[in-house]
C-alpha cells in the first residue's frame, strides 16, 4: 500500500544504497570525517523506518525498533575494528562474522515478521543499508564494484554471461524438470518491468552481497578460482527455501552453477553493475518464460 509514511520511509531506505553507487567516495569522506563514536553510532538512524512503516500500520513493537537500532550500530562496530586491526584489507574475521549475520537473517527471513506482510522487502533493503555503510562508508573496502554508472562494457560482459548460463541451465533445468518452457510472449512492458524490478531489488542486493563483498574477500585469503567456486556454492545453498518447505535441491545445483557465472562476470572488470546485469537477465527469462 502507498501511503505517505510508507512513501518516506522508501526513500530514507534508498538514498544509502544509491548515495555509495553514485557518489560512494564523498560518502565515505562525510563518514570518516566524524568521531568514531558518531561513526559507530550513525546507523541507529535505519530504525526510522520500521519506526514510520510501522507506527502507520498500528503494528509498532519496542522490541523491533531497538533491534533495527542496535544491529546496525553493533554490525558497524565490528567494521570499525575490522579496519584498524587489517589496514591492508586481506579480509579479517569480523568482516566474514557481519557477512553471515546479514546472508542468515535475510535468507531465514529472521526479521521479516517485523513487518507488514506486503512490505517485508523492508527488512533486506535495510540490513543491506547496514552493510553498505560498514563496508563501503566506514571499512571503504576496495575492489567492491559497487558503481551504478552503467557502461557498455557492463552489459557486454553481463550478457556474454548470460549466453554462455542458458544452454548449460536448459539443459540441466529441463531435465531435473525444474524448469517449464511457456511460449506466451508477455509484452514489452511486462518485461521492461521485471527486469528493473529484478535488477535493483534482487540482482543489485544479491550482487552487492556475494561478489562485492563476499567473493572479494575470499580471493584475497584463497585465491580467484576457489573463492569464485565456494561463493557460487554459497549463493546456491541460499536457495535452499526456495519454492520448498524443507531443502530444494534442483534450486540450489541451478542457482549454484548461475553463482559461477555471476561471478565471472563480475570479476571481468570487478564492477557489480556487470553480473548484477546477468543476474536480473537470467531471472526476467526465468520468471516469464520458465517459471
Amino acid at each position: 500500500m502507498i501511503t505517505p509514511a510508507n512513501t518516506i520511509a522508501a526513500l530514507l531506505t534508498l538514498i544509502p544504497l544509491l548515495a555509495a553507487a553514485f557518489f560512494a567516495q564523498h560518502v565515505a569522506g562525510c563518514a570518516r570525517r566524524l568521531p568514531a563514536w558518531a561513526q559507530i553510532l550513525c546507523p541507529a538512524v535505519l530504525s526510522v523506518p520500521y519506526l514510520l512503516v510501522n507506527c502507520a500500520a498500528g503494528q509498532f513493537r519496542w522490541g523491533w525498533f531497538a533491534l533495527y537500532a542496535v544491529l546496525p550500530v553493533a554490525l558497524t562496530g565490528l567494521l570499525w575494528q575490522a579496519m584498524r586491526a587489517d589496514a591492508a584489507q586481506h579480509g579479517n574475521w569480523r568482516d566474514f562474522l557481519v557477512l553471515a549475520t546479514l546472508g542468515l537473517a535475510v535468507d531465514l527471513r529472521w526479521f521479516e515478521g517485523a513487518w507488514p506482510a506486503h512490505l517485508a522487502i523492508f527488512s533486506k533493503m535495510l540490513l543491506l543499508d547496514a552493510g553498505i555503510y560498514g563496508f563501503i562508508a566506514l571499512r571503504q573496502l576496495d575492489g567492491a564494484g559497487f558503481d551504478l554508472r552503467l557502461r557498455l562494457r557492463d552489459a557486454g560482459f553481463g550478457l556474454r554471461e548470460v549466453v554462455l548460463y542458458t544452454p548449460l541451465a536448459l539443459a540441466l533445468g529441463l531435465g531435473l524438470g525444474f524448469l517449464h518452457l511457456h511460449s506466451e510472449w508477455p509484452g514489452l512492458v511486462r518485461i521492461a518491468g521485471a527486469w528493473v524490478f529484478t535488477f535493483f531489488f534482487i540482482a543489485i542486493p544479491e550482487e552487492l552481497f556475494f561478489r562485492g563483498w563476499l567473493q572479494n574477500l575470499l580471493e584475497r585469503r584463497m585465491g580467484r578460482i576457489p573463492a569464485l567456486l565456494l561463493t557460487a556454492a554459497l549463493f546456491g545453498l541460499s536457495h535452499f527455501n526456495k519454492r520448498a518447505v524443507l531443502f530444494n535441491w534442483r534450486y540450489v545445483l541451478l542457482a549454484a552453477v548461475a553463482g559461477v557465472f555471476y561471478g565471472r562476470a563480475w570479476r571481468q572488470e570487478r564492477r557489480v553493475g556487470a553480473s548484477a546485469i546477468t543476474h536480473a537477465t537470467v531471472d526476467a527469462i526465468w520468471g516469464l518464460w520458465l517459471k
